[in-house]
Order: C-alpha cells, then sequence, then structure tokens
C-alpha cells in the first residue's frame, strides 16, 4: 500500500466496537499510522458494553495519540493533509442521515467533510437497525457520493430487527485498500 496515514473513527453502535477496534489494531500492526476520533456521543457515554474511558483508552494506546473528539480538531485532517483516507467503523445511522444532507456537527461527520473536500476516500462500515426502514434513502443518497466506499454488508437478524444492516468489519481493510485506488470493494450486499 501507497498510504500509510488513516484517520479511524468511531461512532455510536456500541455492540459493534468489538468488531472495529480489532481493525483499527490490525491497521497499527501492518504499519498505518492511526488518527483516533470518536463522535462525542461515543466518547462520552458508558454502555453495557464499557465505558468511555476504557474506549478512549484503548483507541489511544493503540494510536499513540489523543482521541479527536471535537469539531475544531477534525477540521484540519484534510486541508492539512493530515492522513490519506478516513475509516468511519461503525458508522451509525444517524451518523449516515448526516452525511447524506450534508449536516456537519459531530467530530466525525467534520472529518469526513474534511478528507472529501480535498477528495480523498472516506469508508463506511454501517451499523445501523433502521438501514433498510426509513433510513434506507440516506443509503442510497452516499451511495453515489464521490469518493465515499462502503465496506460490504448485511442483515444482522432478519426475523427481529429486518431493517438493520451491519457491515463485514473483516472488510474494512479490504474496502481501505480498494478505496485507497478509488474502487469500490464488491459485492456490497452479502
Amino acid at each position: 500500500m501507497n498510504s500509510k496515514r488513516i484517520a479511524f473513527a468511531l461512532c455510536g453502535s456500541y455492540c459493534t466496537f468489538s468488531k472495529a477496534i480489532p481493525q483499527m489494531e490490525k491497521l497499527k500492526e501492518q504499519g498505518y499510522d492511526i488518527i483516533p476520533i470518536m463522535s462525542q456521543n461515543a466518547s462520552s457515554t458508558d454502555t453495557r458494553f464499557g465505558t468511555a474511558k476504557e474506549f478512549l483508552d484503548k483507541l489511544e494506546n493503540i494510536s499513540q495519540k489523543k482521541v479527536i473528539r471535537t469539531i475544531k480538531d477534525a477540521e484540519p485532517l484534510g486541508p492539512e493533509n493530515m492522513c490519506d483516507a478516513l475509516v468511519i467503523a461503525p458508522c451509525t445511522g444517524n451518523t449516515l442521515a448526516k452525511l447524506s444532507n450534508g449536516v456537519i456537527d459531530t467530530s466525525v461527520t467534520m472529518s469526513c467533510k474534511s478528507l472529501l473536500r480535498v477528495g480523498k476516500p472516506v469508508v463506511i462500515a454501517l451499523a445501523s437497525n433502521d438501514a433498510l426502514g426509513i433510513s434506507a434513502q440516506n443509503l442510497g443518497k452516499v451511495m453515489n457520493f464521490k469518493n465515499l466506499y462502503l465496506v460490504p454488508m448485511q442483515q444482522d437478524d432478519i426475523i427481529k430487527k429486518p431493517n438493520s444492516l451491519v457491515a463485514d468489519f473483516d472488510k474494512v481493510i479490504p474496502t481501505l485498500e480498494k478505496a485507497l485506488e478509488h474502487q469500490q470493494i464488491r459485492p456490497l450486499f452479502i
């Protein structure tokens, strides 16, 4: 790979942190310089999956950098050429809706805008309970955005959550590799 600087953002799909964080660790092991980012909710909410402090400490330990948590700190990522790509894993339906409608009000949405404005790839690993419901329109919109690439996804529980889609987190790195070549990995839906 030519690129070695990756911003890695987590949104509030806390139940998928256990799948997303190992991908960040693998990138670090492969020699990538990681810039950690967390949405304000993800970085401040304690849940049954762990405390905010535990997750902040873990990301800072992996990356050896402070987690970006504010819009102000996220804005220079693209213009100052601080990274070569952004991975949002997990990306919630809420963040997807904001991105599809140009709402920039979190560190994660600003990170995305910052990279897209300079033509750099953004990889989204969706985790949403409503991606096939009312949020489907947002998924359809972002699928047409230039420089935005989706990690292959599937329904995670077709009986209890028939509108839910979750990325295959094991495909984050292959999707990133293709995105750095400005290609979408296939198939998109598993």
